[in-house]
């Protein structure tokens, strides 16, 4: 199957594609060699999955898989990768998906049953570090996902718009869709943080000036295309009142219900009139989609990682997505994306140094707020 809004991937467009990756290209897989691999390791390729290997095979960098002459423990690992990363949510951080049995209380019972059930789940398979392609024997098109335990991101619309955002900074204008079971709960509300939705972050303002730069940075967060989850609006709304920012609508948004969410959208935009915020965003006006709405969002969520109101992952991830990949890949921002991607991959967690990771996150950060803005090459 290949859905109605993704073009067919060739060996030719494939070709094309792996010129942008800026990695060595081996001669690509054979059928049999493909064959082999799935047979070896209990999975199967997605269509378009295949017709890349096969087109050349990415090496010489260790987030490629190398299927090929790669370890076959590495390659099982991360293989593994999402069905350990939601077991270890199970027992460090409470996770339970809705569809399973009710949980056990011994943590050993639920980690028995939590296995069970997601030896049933659809095989994901790595594509590049943390980024992965469900394995549908015969589909193209499935969107690719960026893994990490039960925090699960909806990164590109498929394999081509993936290579184009990650590898060549021209992000797809196209919305995706999650098209998987099990996983798709993941990015359709059901984790921590959604690649289009608002910045997972803690509140951190203590004076009005910072409450209302938080609500002006939701405001360009939704400019960009991302989503407001209304309990965020809400919570911001909140903060700015007890601040004494002082709106007429501010306590009507600060003070909704649950059952009145719906209306969260719509008060947030009256306070942001009312707060003369709307007047002064910034305009498309650029070959770049929302250039200087992105520079700005990236020096806040930069602020945020250092101030320690945002993880250094998801942090590295938004910047990397919404501003990197989108800003043509700036090469000042070089250095925060390959800490990022060294955090967030298998092995990092498989050698117990993602804290020392995230603190050269957070380091470069700061060198990044302390020099010119924005950082232009």
């Amino acid at each position: 199957m290949i859905t109605s809004s993704s073009p067919r991937l060739t060996l030719q467009v494939a070709r094309t594609l792996q010129n942008m990756l800026h990695t060595e290209i081996g001669p690509g897989l054979t059928e049999r060699e493909l064959d082999a691999v799935e047979a070896r390791f209990g999975f199967r390729f997605a269509a378009d999955h295949r017709v890349f290997l096969s087109a050349g095979l990415p090496h010489g960098s260790s987030q490629w898989p190398d299927w090929r002459h790669g370890d076959p423990e590495d390659l099982a690992e991360q293989l593994a990768w999402p069905v350990e990363g939601a077991l270890f949510d199970v027992e460090h951080n409470g996770f339970w998906h809705p569809a399973w049995p009710s949980k056990p209380t011994e943590t050993s019972e639920a980690l028995r049953v939590a296995r069970s059930e997601l030896a049933t789940v659809p095989q994901l398979v790595p594509v590049y570090g943390h980024r992965y392609l469900p394995g549908t024997a015969g589909e193209s098109g499935h969107p690719v996902l960026s893994v990490w335990q039960t925090d699960i991101i909806l990164y590109s619309n498929d394999l081509i718009d993936y290579v184009h955002d990650e590898f060549a900074g021209h992000p797809s204008s196209r919305l995706a869709h999650a098209t998987v079971d099990f996983w798709s709960y993941f990015v359709e509300g059901g984790s921590h943080f959604d690649a289009i939705a608002p910045t997972p972050f803690t509140p951190y303002a203590l004076s009005a000036p910072e409450a209302v730069e938080c609500l002006r940075m939701l405001a360009l967060e939704r400019l960009i295309g991302r989503r407001h989850h209304p309990e965020q609006l809400i919570d911001a709304g909140l903060t700015a009142l007890v601040l004494d920012v002082e709106t007429e609508s501010l306590p009507l948004l600060a003070g909704l219900t649950r059952a009145e969410r719906e209306q969260a959208d719509a008060l947030f935009d009256q306070v942001l009139t009312e707060l003369g915020l709307l007047k002064y965003l910034p305009a498309d006006a650029s070959d770049l989609p929302w250039e200087a709405a992105r520079w700005e969002l990236v020096r806040w969520w930069l602020r945020l990682i250092v101030n320690g109101s945002l993880s250094p992952g998801s942090g590295g991830d938004l910047i990397a997505h919404e501003g990197w990949a989108a800003l043509t890949r700036p090469q000042k921002l070089g250095p925060l994306v390959e800490r990022t991607d060294a955090y967030n991959t298998w092995a990092a967690t498989r050698r117990g140094d993602r804290g020392q990771l995230a603190d050269a996150i957070v380091e470069e950060a700061r060198r990044l707020l302390a020099g010119p803005w924005p950082p232009l090459d």
